[in-house]
C-alpha cells in the first residue's frame, strides 16, 4: 500500500540536539540506563507532605531540582549538541511546554503577571541566549509535542531555519492533589498499562529540550543529526472534558496524519511509544486508535507506554516521550511496557513485556493525549 505524503512544506525536518532529565537522574545516559533496566522509578514521595492524601507515590528525580534551573542547563546542554553558535541560537525562538512559573500559585496578586507562562519562558530564554520570540503552551500531557509539531510545521514551510522546544515539570504537592481528589493516582504504588487490574497513572518528573530545524541549515553548518521528524500530527474529539472518545478517533486522526506527512504506509512503523496512561478508558481507546489508524499492522507492531517506568510528567510529557523514542530509534533497544499483569481483551497489543526487546525500526511513533479530546503523534526516521 502506497502513502502519498501530505503538503508539510518543503524542508525536510530533523533533531540535531536534545537533552533531558527524568525520575532516572541527569542526561541521556541516566534514562538509557533506567529504560534498559526496565525497573519503574515510583518511590514514597519526601518532597512534600502527603500524610492526607489517598496515594504517596511518584517518581521523583534525585536531589532538590529546581524547574528553572534544569530547563535553562537542558537548553545549553541541547544548543551545543546541536552546535549552535551565539548568533544562531539568538535566532531560534523558545517554544516552552509547562504549567507555569511554579512560583504563580503563592505570588502577590499585583505580581502575578511576571510569574505568568509566557514571562517565565521570556526569562528562560533570554537566559539561554535564544531569540525573543516566545511561545507557551500549557496543555497539559500534549503541551510539548503540540510545540514540537508546530516548530516543525513552521520549519517545514520555511518560517523559521530552526525553533529549540522544552518542556518541564517537577512533581508538586498541587498538582498531586489534583490528581489525588480526581482519583486518577494508582492505588497499587505502580502504574499498569494496557493491562487487566490497571489502576491508573501516577506523576513523575520530567524536562527535556530538543532542536528541531531544516536538514539544509543542520547540513551547511555540519550538525550531528539524531533523527528526522518525518511526520506530525495533532487532532481534537472534542467528546468528553476528561474522557478519550471510546472509539480512539481523535488520536486515531493524529497518527494518520503524522503518517501521511511522513509518506509512509502503517508497515512501515516500526515501533509505538503509547500515551499509555494506564487509566481503564485511555489505554482502551488508544488501542482502538492504533487498530483503525493502522489496520492489520495494529496488533503487530511493537508496542509500549514508559510512563510505567518514568511517570506522567504532565506538560513536558511529550518531549520526554520523544527523546525515550529517540533512544529506542537509535539503540536498537525497545523499552519494557512494565506493571503487566494479564492480557485485557480491550488492549490487545502486541506489548513489550519482561525486558526490553531487540529491533532496528526505521519508523517509530510517540503519542500523547490529554484531557479535552486533544491527542498528537510525532513520527521519528531514523537519521
Amino acid at each position: 500500500m502506497t502513502v502519498l505524503a501530505a503538503r508539510r512544506g518543503p524542508e525536510e525536518i530533523v533533531l540535531t540536539g536534545a537533552a533531558v532529565l527524568s525520575a532516572f537522574g541527569r542526561g541521556m545516559t541516566a534514562l538509557a540506563d533506567g529504560l534498559d533496566a526496565g525497573t519503574p522509578a515510583f518511590a514514597p514521595v519526601d518532597r512534600f507532605d502527603v500524610s492526607g492524601r489517598r496515594v504517596g507515590v511518584a517518581a521523583a528525580a534525585p536531589g532538590s531540582p529546581v524547574l528553572a534551573d534544569e530547563l535553562a542547563e537542558l537548553l545549553d546542554e541541547a544548543c551545543d549538541e546541536a552546535k549552535l553558535s551565539t548568533a544562531q541560537r539568538a535566532g531560534a525562538p523558545l517554544f516552552l511546554a509547562v504549567h507555569g512559573d511554579p512560583h504563580l500559585a503563592r505570588s502577590a496578586a499585583a505580581d502575578r503577571a511576571g510569574h505568568g507562562s509566557t514571562a517565565f519562558a521570556a526569562a528562560l530564554g533570554e537566559h539561554a541566549g535564544l531569540g525573543a520570540a516566545v511561545r507557551a503552551y500549557t496543555s497539559a500531557c500534549v503541551a510539548a509535542s503540540t510545540a514540537v509539531a508546530d516548530a516543525a510545521a513552521l520549519v517545514a514551510r520555511g518560517e523559521a531555519e530552526r525553533i529549540v522546544v522544552a518542556g518541564g515539570y517537577l512533581v508538586d504537592a498541587d498538582q498531586f492533589a489534583l490528581f489525588d481528589a480526581g482519583r486518577a493516582l494508582s492505588t497499587d504504588g505502580q502504574v499498569r498499562p494496557f493491562s487487566s487490574g490497571r489502576r491508573g497513572l501516577l506523576l513523575g518528573d520530567g524536562a527535556g529540550a530538543v532542536v528541531v530545524e531544516s536538514a539544509t541549515a543542520a547540513r551547511d553548518r555540519g550538525a550531528p543529526v539524531l533523527a528526522r521528524l518525518a511526520g506530525w500530527g495533532r487532532a481534537g474529539d472534542a467528546y468528553h472534558p476528561c474522557q478519550p472518545h471510546p472509539e480512539g478517533r481523535g488520536m486515531a486522526r493524529a497518527v494518520t496524519a503524522a503518517l501521511q506527512r511522513g509518506g509512509i504506509a502503517p508497515e512501515a512503523v516500526g515501533y509505538v511509544n503509547a500515551h499509555g496512561s494506564g487509566t481503564a478508558q485511555s489505554d482502551a481507546a488508544e488501542t482502538k486508535a492504533l487498530h483503525t489508524a493502522l489496520g492489520e499492522h495494529g496488533a503487530a507492531v511493537p508496542v509500549s507506554s514508559t510512563k510505567a517506568l518514568h511517570g506522567q510528567a504532565l506538560e513536558a510529557s511529550g518531549v520526554l516521550e520523544l527523546v525515550v523514542t529517540l533512544h529506542a530509534l537509535n539503540s536498537g533497544r525497545l523499552p519494557v511496557n512494565a506493571g503487566f499483569l494479564a492480557a485485557d481483551d480491550e488492549c490487545r497489543l502486541n506489548l513489550v513485556l519482561d525486558h526490553p526487546s531487540p529491533a532496528a525500526p526505521a519508523y517509530a511513533l510517540t503519542l500523547n493525549a490529554a484531557f479535552g479530546g486533544a491527542n498528537t503523534a510525532l513520527l521519528l526516521g531514523a537519521p
